[in-house]
């Protein structure tokens, strides 16, 4: 769990922050009227991942609260009821996140938007590819005053052995005029990888160039900027790619989870099959499980739907607990299928407590006791469709010889 410092001397305001950090379930709302009680929360050693201040506190009118939450190192972001050029400019200068005022519900929501991206920036990566120290440098203050993890590469090739050797760099933010390879050619290499099509790119360049920007985005850019830029733009820019990217995969993980059971679903599996076949070598190789839960239309008609859609939610998070290590997925209605990499014998052994713990649990608030039937392939095959046509025949053999039980091969 996050905290984050609040110091405001209206409690209606505190009250307001309290209740939207406290709907965000990965932040804890620490309260302070004024400086004084802010300084002895401080004392108190707690890590803060970030502090909402107020500009004016009756024992602190003229910003001191600022300057506290600073000279401990936490990101901090000013929310007061008057606004003021200078003042903004001097705090953004001093190291504060933003100035934001009290204008309404939306200035509040802002925050919290704000304080929720540094969350996630502590473990989104970021490189930045420039040639000038001093360039490289400023750039680099600046994310880590929004808590990013950075790397840094001094051109286009160094950027190249960067990502290769951290592939979850999420973001590349990359000068324009480079030695060995420039900018321009570092994102037609990045595209050129399948597995950095998703990776954000934010292009930079000092020249007067006006075609530049547009060369940039045409080869696959995701923005470009200007220098000299301030650093708000820059940190809009920033944020709104970020959150772009974070809005697509939402759309693309909307169409791969099974809405009811929260688990992958068969699109995704026939997707990516051949993926995981394909990153196996001949001596690991993939086994497939069919699992289906026995008897289930007699509890859609004893209980009633909305018992059986329960059962199913339940039986897939045990599901997911048990066989945390492999890829499961519901295959339709009350089948689920388990995509395992890991040693045979270690998964076979699985599989057999995972029959004996369904046994053994009691689902939904009707305590329903259950079983379930399980077709296992094993056997090494050119296409996972094979193993799964296999393990489900396999299944069905296990239901017409009395169900509850595994069978892992045609014999």
């Amino acid at each position: 769990m996050n905290k984050v410092l609040v110091v405001e001397d209206s409690l209606t305001v505190r009250k307001i922050l309290s209740k939207l950090l406290e709907d965000n379930p990965y932040l804890t709302p620490v309260l302070c009227k004024d400086f004084a009680e802010a300084t002895r929360e401080l004392e108190k050693g707690s890590d803060f991942l970030a502090a909402i201040v107020d500009l004016n506190l009756p024992d602190a009118p003229n910003g001191e609260s600022v300057e506290l939450s600073l000279s401990y190192s936490i990101p901090t972001l000013v929310l007061t009821g008057n606004f003021d050029e200078f003042t903004r400019s001097q705090l953004l200068d001093l190291g504060v996140l933003d100035y934001i005022t009290k204008e309404s519900r939306y200035s509040y929501n802002q925050v919290i938007k704000l304080i929720d991206r540094l969350r996630k920036n502590l473990t989104t990566k970021v490189l930045v590819v420039e040639d000038s120290v001093t360039s490289r440098n400023y750039i680099c203050s600046l994310l880590k005053k929004f808590q990013f993890q950075i790397y840094e590469a001094s051109d286009g090739r160094e950027a190249l052995n960067v990502l290769s050797e951290h592939q979850d760099i999420r973001m590349v933010i990359s000068d324009h005029r480079m030695p060995n390879m420039d900018g321009y050619e570092l994102i037609k290499a990045i595209r050129h990888e399948r597995r950095m099509q998703d990776l954000i790119f934010i292009g930079l360049s000092g020249t007067n160039d006006g075609v530049l920007s547009s060369k940039f985005i045409k080869s696959g850019a995701n923005d470009f900027l200007s220098k000299p830029f301030y650093h708000e733009e820059f940190f809009c820019r920033v944020m709104q790619n970020l959150e772009a990217q974070e809005m697509i995969q939402t759309i693309r993980q909307s169409a791969n989870i099974d809405p009811l059971t929260q688990v992958y679903n068969r699109r995704y599996l026939i997707e990516q099959g051949g993926a995981i076949l394909a990153q196996n070598t001949l001596f690991s190789g993939v086994t497939v499980c069919m699992i289906d839960i026995d008897n289930f239309k007699e509890v859609n008609d004893n209980q009633g739907h909305k018992a059986g859609d329960m059962l199913l939610q339940e039986f897939a998070t045990l599901l997911k607990e048990h066989f945390s290590e492999d890829l499961v997925v519901r295959y339709g209605g009350e089948e689920f299928t388990v995509i395992s990499t890991r040693a045979l014998k270690e998964h076979l052994g699985n599989v057999s407590q995972f029959i004996n713990l369904v046994r053994s649990t009691h689902f939904t608030q009707h305590e329903l006791s259950i079983t379930c039937s399980i077709g296992i392939c094993a056997e090494k095959h050119t296409n996972l469709e094979t193993q799964i046509d296999i393990a489900d025949k396999r299944l069905y053999q296990a239901k017409r010889t009395g169900k509850d039980r595994i069978v892992a091969s045609d014999s």
